[in-house]
């Protein structure tokens, strides 16, 4: 994700404009906005900048539908950098879809005097953040669970009346259920809008504090890693831990009133619910459980970017594996809490180290006042993608398919899943549509097969998608890719993208990451590419998988060591494993692939080095 390319290049991956679509999937284009798609009339721009697939955030192809919340989130994103807070070396960056995936580049601000413009602004307004960031935060939650609130209460009609109530002609003059319902509709995804215009409010400017930190202890300190400073920002409880917190109390709770064994059945979680009904201990453990999932539940079971990402409400599976192996630990007389206190005296111990070698008095202060505000900002990056990416997600994705009953009411698709083929523009036309016909009481289009025969070709369409692999890259190449944003977070630099063009260490048996988590482990591994897989992590096994998500975290209780295709040092994978005490090397680029479940390996965490055994 860099930049217009103005120095030499080292290689160059496929353009855009040269990729093929994939046998069975003619006609891809036609299901995604103008926008969003490489395009002649852009052309001169698209093909001079790198760009890489943002397997990341959206490692799946992606259904119509689904691509409104990177439309609203990148805008969100720039918007924040280039006309808000100015962030001096970048505006943001900007996206395509190609064969049903997302490809990103930055847009980076390269001028002198422009950077030094920028960098007085942002000084002023990002400085009013950092002095008053607790407030500022608490303002935050606020508003964003007031949206969760206001769009949850959103009333959406399932039929339009054949004849308007008379409550509803005296409480609403001039008006009918069909206005109602489109600009519902529209409500909705201005809400969404908002809602990633959050998101972004406070966490490009956080990120910006760890920028700050890094920067003046890379100087400070040389050859000091990345993974020593991520352990001073380790140990802090964010709501990403509160869902596993009380996972853990209701496994004590299970175990107090003597019904451990029946939580810890291998029956679905619906029966083992339906079977605690029959008595009061199981009543008493039953209503615990109801009381933590509003909001602890709401947490997605992938990165809540899908419509399909459900939440734990929708899916117990996660949770009550986690229960499970809490109670079994309980039972055999072990200890299910996290090593916290381990993780914060070697906070404070690297934090001391590292605080003794300065020689001045000025730069001590310059370090408190670094490490101080990067500690602040950290609880709400990770708590801002809780309430956006988990709770709003899952309150909003099943906001959305009360659309799609409506029209599967309406004989416009068949399931309400359906709605999901079709894009966010497309939605209010077969709405209106519906409208219109209602209104004149006449038959139309949409109802006699119009939108069904575009879902049909677009299922077809999108399993050929679903065969294809996307590259990594596109365009032209960089000399350096030193985006400090893009190394924290998806671990890329000049070597992994050396290594995307077959450039590097060609060991079969050694891969080379980003060394997240200290420690080192060697164990059988356990490939697990999705949530639903994740059932079949045994205890002691080692974790490899292409990303983790927030709900996976209980799982971390159980495995050694994890390994993860993608994320740099500040990715979730990295994070969570430092809260575990666990050894993790991210940002393999392909450790899913070249490790099989059942190798032997080892995980070296402090190196960033997995080296796979001979059988």
């Amino acid at each position: 994700m860099a930049t217009v390319i103005d120095e030499p290049q080292t290689g160059r991956f496929r353009s855009p404009f040269e990729i093929e679509t994939p046998p069975g999937a003619e006609g891809w284009r036609e299901m995604y906005p103008p926008y969003l798609l490489f395009s002649e009339e852009n052309r001169a721009f698209e093909d001079s900048v790198f760009w890489i697939w943002d397997s990341m955030h959206l490692p799946e192809v992606e259904l119509p539908f689904d691509t409104h919340t990177h439309e609203n989130w990148m805008p969100a994103f720039s918007v924040s950098n280039s006309r808000v807070f100015a962030l001096p070396p970048s505006n943001g960056g900007t996206q395509r879809m190609l064969n049903g995936y997302e490809y990103v580049t930055l847009t980076p601000v390269t001028d002198p005097r422009e950077l030094e413009a920028r960098s007085t602004v942002f000084a002023a307004r990002a400085g009013y953040y950092y002095q008053n960031w607790n407030e500022l935060f608490e303002r935050w939650k606020v508003k964003a669970e007031k949206l969760i609130g206001d769009m949850a209460a959103l009333e959406v009609a399932e039929r339009l009346p054949d004849l308007e109530s008379d409550e509803f002609f005296r409480a609403h003059p001039a008006a009918n259920s069909g206005q109602f319902l489109l600009r519902a509709y529209d409500t909705l995804m201005q809400m969404d809008i908002t809602a990633w215009t959050y998101h972004f409010e406070m966490l490009n400017i956080g990120y910006a504090a760890y920028l700050n930190l890094f920067m003046f202890c890379r100087q400070a300190f040389p050859g000091i890693t990345d993974q020593t400073l991520a352990h001073m920002l380790s140990g802090t409880e964010t709501m990403y831990m509160r869902p596993d917190a009380e996972l853990r109390k209701l496994a004590r709770l299970a175990i107090d009133l003597g019904i451990g064994q029946r939580v810890a059945s291998s029956a679905d979680p619906q029966q083992v619910i339906a079977a605690l009904r029959s008595d009061p201990a199981g009543q008493q453990w039953l209503q615990a459980l109801e009381s933590i999932k509003q909001p602890w539940f709401n947490l997605s079971t992938g990165n809540g970017l899908y419509h399909h990402h459900v939440s734990w409400n929708e899916d117990l599976r996660v949770p009550f594996k986690a229960m499970t192996g809490y109670i079994q630990t309980l039972q055999r007389g072990g200890s299910i809490d996290r090593p916290v206190n381990e993780i914060n005296e070697r906070k404070q111990r690297l934090t001391a180290e590292y605080r003794g070698l300065l020689q001045t008095e000025e730069d001590r202060q310059v370090f408190d006042q670094n490490l101080g505000l990067a500690r602040t900002v950290a609880t709400f990056i990770e708590d801002h993608a809780f309430i956006i990416h988990d709770w709003y997600h899952s309150v909003e994705w099943n906001k959305v398919r009360e659309f799609g009953r409506f029209l599967a009411n309406n004989r416009f698709i068949d399931e309400v899943d359906d709605l999901f083929y079709l894009n966010r523009w497309e939605v209010p036309q077969a709405l209106f549509e519906a409208v219109s016909a209602w209104s004149s009481v006449t038959p139309c289009r949409g109802a006699n097969g119009y939108w069904k025969g575009h879902v049909q070709k677009r299922k077809g369409i999108i399993e050929a998608l679903r065969k294809w692999t996307p590259p990594p890259a596109l365009g032209p190449v960089p000399t350096e890719s030193d985006d400090p944003v893009m190394l924290m977070l998806y671990g890329l630099n000049t070597e992994r993208i050396q290594s995307w063009l077959g450039v590097g260490d060609g060991s079969a048996n050694v891969l080379r990451g980003v060394a997240a988590s200290s420690g080192q482990a060697t164990g059988t591994a356990r490939v697990v590419r999705s949530v639903n897989e994740l059932s079949q992590v045994h205890e002691g096994e080692i974790l490899v998988c292409p990303l983790t998500e927030p709900a996976w975290s209980p799982i971390f209780s159980t495995i050694k060591a994890a390994v993860s295709d993608i994320g740099g040092i500040m990715s979730h994978s990295a994070i969570i494993s430092r809260e575990y005490g666990l050894p993790a090397v991210v940002g393999t680029g392909n450790g899913t692939t070249r490790i099989k479940t059942g190798d032997t390996i080892t995980v070296d965490g402090t190196a960033g080095v997995v080296t796979i055994h001979a059988g």
